[in-house]
């Protein structure tokens, strides 16, 4: 496929989404913040990591080895919903009403989880605004393959050294999020190989003053990683550095089961989000670990509203809505479309929607419900 500059995309793409309609002054009340709830959501994930890391750390100190490496997965399984997902909503700038707030800990999170939380926010922008038309949104590349090897599995559930989580924004495995964001530092992006590394480059060359952010941010994560190590090693308190700089990649299992369903299998090049985008029932305390995520069809069509308000907004709009998957249901799902995709490439699956669901919006937009926050960079406002 051949791409256009992202800058040449901006004026010739319009994608008209449809919004399942909502009154006005609803949706003003569902996107209204709260930093009593901004505190639960990010202070609260914090702690629980916290806490892991201390249990941790305790059975290390008293050679309990069997204790450490069962309160060590447990910790990385905590702390892999750092990666990529209590950024994200952070980078809306949706969690807390005081703005400052929503930059900090995006950057604490973005911090110790190695994460990118300037690329990224260039990219998931053009994920907003053209979900799933490759021309304009290569964050997620279809078809997303729903892995579940043995290898790719045992890394999954020990720690992930060199996958990379599908053909999505991230870097993958520890290694090759150290190589990457060592190449970072110097400018340079990953393997040529990887299809985001083009995405990337696209962006570099799209938004500069981001991408100059985002030289200086891989620098500023070596050396907080670095210095982690150095006083492991100096100390010899060598916990710490898998405490605080290799948690991410320990026990990615149930982030990954969690959050392979966005996407996957569904359609691309529509102007529907109920089509291109899968929401889920969770449990309570796994939706608070996926920053409710879970309800993501409800997230892209109304992507100003906290997260702690999208299942009070699915509720608003249940009628116009399909039915949210389960999470055996969406992997179910998943695995038959890649089955009959295996044969047929071009095929997708089309979710059904109920008999009250409606395709045409007769009344007037409100110009809350385009909203993606303060996610955009300068750039792209």
């Amino acid at each position: 496929m051949s791409l256009k500059p992202l800058a040449e995309v901006r004026k010739t793409l319009r994608v008209e989404w449809y919004r399942s309609p909502i009154e006005g002054a609803k949706l003003r009340e569902l996107s209204k913040r709260s930093d009593l709830q901004g505190w639960f959501q990010a202070g609260g994930h914090l702690l629980l990591f916290a806490i892991t890391g201390v249990v941790t750390y305790a059975f290390w100190s008293q050679q309990l080895w069997l204790g450490f490496l069962i309160a060590l997965f447990l910790h990385g399984t905590v702390g892999s919903f750092f990666v990529g997902i209590a950024p994200h909503e952070l980078g809306h700038g949706s969690v807390f009403r005081t703005k400052w707030l929503n930059k900090f800990f995006t950057y604490v999170f973005s911090l110790l989880s190695w994460w990118d939380p300037f690329d990224y926010a260039s990219s998931h922008t053009y994920h907003h605004r053209y979900t799933l038309h490759p021309e304009g949104d290569r964050e997620v590349l279809l078809p997303l393959e729903p892995t579940v090897g043995s290898t790719f599995l045992l890394q999954m559930f020990t720690i992930n050294l060199f996958t990379q989580q599908g053909r999505t924004f991230g870097k993958g495995g520890l290694i090759s999020t150290i190589l990457v964001t060592i190449k970072g530092a110097f400018g340079k992006t990953g393997s040529p190989e990887a299809p985001v590394t083009e995405w990337i480059e696209m962006l570099h060359d799209d938004q500069p003053d981001e991408h100059r952010k985002s030289i200086w941010w891989s620098r500023l994560l070596l050396a907080f990683h670095g210095s982690i190590l150095l006083i492991g090693i100096v100390t010899g308190q060598w916990v710490l550095p898998l405490l605080l700089s290799a948690f991410p990649f320990i026990g990615n299992w149930l982030a990954y089961f969690v959050g392979l369903p966005q996407h996957c299998g569904l359609r691309d090049n529509v102007a529907d989000f109920r089509k291109c985008v899968r929401s889920m029932t969770l449990p309570p305390l796994l939706e608070f670990l996926y920053w409710r995520m879970n309800w993501h069809a409800e997230h892209h069509m109304y992507a100003g509203v906290p997260c702690y308000n999208l299942k009070k907004l699915y509720h608003e709009i249940a009628d116009d809505m399909p039915q949210p998957r389960t999470l055996i249901g969406a992997w179910r799902e998943m695995r038959e479309t890649w089955q009959k995709q295996k044969i047929d490439p071009s095929y997708q699956f089309d979710t059904p929607l109920p008999p009250t669901a409606k395709e045409i919006r007769t009344d007037t937009p409100d110009e809350l419900e385009s909203s993606i926050g303060e996610l955009a960079p300068a750039g792209l406002r």
